[in-house]
């Protein structure tokens, strides 16, 4: 097994912060015993996702469960580069290709009852790689030995691997960043989901201003911009100049402490439930 030192930014440690996460992983708890392995998307990049599940994942662990987070965006990491202090040699990439047993990918962290596996390099053929049996089993023996298996899965709104990935899950989580998407861009993710049978936990209203009218903005505003320019695009430029994905704001469980916004065409936002 390998070994790595989990470095957190420090802004992650605030008090609302570090609620927002312990009410997340509350609402996870009351979904049921038989929800474990659960995964995490959002409708585009640079919503917060990554750091949604890092921190989830840690506030599992803290709490006692025996966690394992599993880096499954193999088209455009962040973790490594964002939280990990030491050389990482296998990732799940090497797993999948058969490369190397799913012991040998495992790396233990300074937080106590977390581990974590890396995306390894970039593969010609994600969606394939997570389609296939080999993850299927992989997810199946790791599931037994873990409490709780968290998967950080590519945008549903840019490529298909989150939906194909969640088919070998109990449920998915979507990651919303706050007044950046519409309505009518997550229902197309909601159906993406719904498509592959993924049960959906609920969702994560993320980057919301708790100082001013966070919850109330323009919440279609950019709809077009964030559609046009990054579906069918995601992973191709350099995964070393990703933008950081969560700000100072707390992310929030819409309906498990905040009011989800009310979208511009009208009606309930059905997709989400209590997690």
């Amino acid at each position: 097994m390998q070994e790595v030192k989990l470095q957190f930014d420090k802004s992650m440690d605030d008090y609302r912060m570090k609620e927002a996460f312990k009410t997340l992983r509350t609402n996870i708890e009351f979904c049921g015993g038989d929800v474990k392995v659960i995964a995490l998307t959002s409708c585009t990049p640079n919503e917060g996702k990554s750091s949604i599940a890092m921190e989830m994942a840690r506030a599992f662990a803290e709490a006692g469960y025996r966690t394992i987070l599993i880096d499954a965006d193999m088209r455009k990491s962040v973790l490594v580069g964002r939280y990990r202090t030491g050389a990482v040699k296998s990732g799940l990439t090497h797993c999948l290709a058969g490369r190397a047993g799913y012991q040998d990918v495992i790396c233990e962290t300074n937080v106590e009852n977390l581990h974590v596996i890396f995306s390894g390099p970039v593969p010609p053929n994600p969606s394939e790689l997570l389609g296939g049996e080999k993850f299927t089993s992989i997810v199946q023996i790791i599931r037994s030995k873990y409490d709780f298996v968290i998967i950080d899965t590519p945008p549903l709104g840019s490529v298909i691997d989150a939906a194909v990935a969640a088919k070998s899950c109990d449920g998915a989580v979507l990651v919303v960043e706050c007044n950046a998407v519409s309505y009518k861009f997550v229902q197309h993710v909601k159906e993406q989901l719904d498509k592959a049978n993924s049960r959906i936990l609920g969702a994560v209203l993320n980057k919301v201003d708790m100082n001013g009218k966070g919850y109330y903005g323009h919440y279609g505003k950019y709809y077009g911009k964030y559609y046009g320019k990054y579906y069918g695009r995601y992973g191709e430029d350099n995964p070393g100049t990703a933008k950081r994905e969560t700000g100072k704001a707390a992310p929030v469980c819409v309906k498990g402490g905040a009011k989800a916004p009310k979208p511009e065409s009208g009606g309930d936002i059905e997709y989400i439930e209590d997690i």
